[in-house]
């Protein structure tokens, strides 16, 4: 049985993949204001705002998730 330790690790992940995202979409609104295709702006824009909100939500459930064990001693 997996315990709180993996799940924190899934969840971890998850932030960071969501971090990665969020910088690629900031490129992207950058890239969309700057450029003559004004309609991709409130896209990227909505989405981007939706990244953050997730991540916002994910950080808040891993500040209350316990540490879990670490695995020590193992070669």
């Amino acid at each position: 049985m997996r315990g709180p330790g993996w799940i924190r690790g899934l969840r971890e992940a998850e932030a960071r993949q969501l971090r990665s995202e969020i910088d690629r979409l900031e490129r992207g609104l950058i890239e969309a204001a700057n450029s003559k295709a004004k309609w991709n702006l409130h896209e990227v824009a909505h989405t981007l705002r939706w990244q953050k909100a997730r991540l916002r939500r994910l950080e808040e459930c891993l500040t209350a998730m316990p540490a879990g064990k670490t695995v020590s001693g193992r070669s």
